[in-house]
């Protein structure tokens, strides 16, 4: 990953946007990260994942609160939680 400080990116701003079509950039102020410059393409692929995860957590509730008072689902730890749904992909 490259890395820019703010003042790098600021004096050197069409640069930063070139480089961040083929990589993140991180922005650093006083040598501790601040921001990240990523391409849209990029963006999009995480804003995916963010919303895939999302649903997966709404189904999730709805199962736990469809499965209450069951006991086989209660009984469940979080390693079968996992595997269940690493099957389910």
């Amino acid at each position: 990953m490259i890395v820019m400080t703010s003042v790098e990116a600021q004096n050197r701003f069409g640069e930063l946007i070139d480089r961040a079509q083929r990589e993140p950039v991180e922005i650093t102020r006083r040598g501790r990260a601040i921001a990240y410059v990523v391409a849209e393409c990029e963006l999009r692929a995480l804003q995916d994942v963010r919303q895939r995860r999302d649903a997966a957590v709404q189904w999730y509730a709805g199962y736990r609160q469809s499965a209450g008072g069951r006991p086989e689902a209660d009984a469940l730890t979080e390693d079968d939680i996992n595997r269940l749904v690493h099957e389910l992909r």
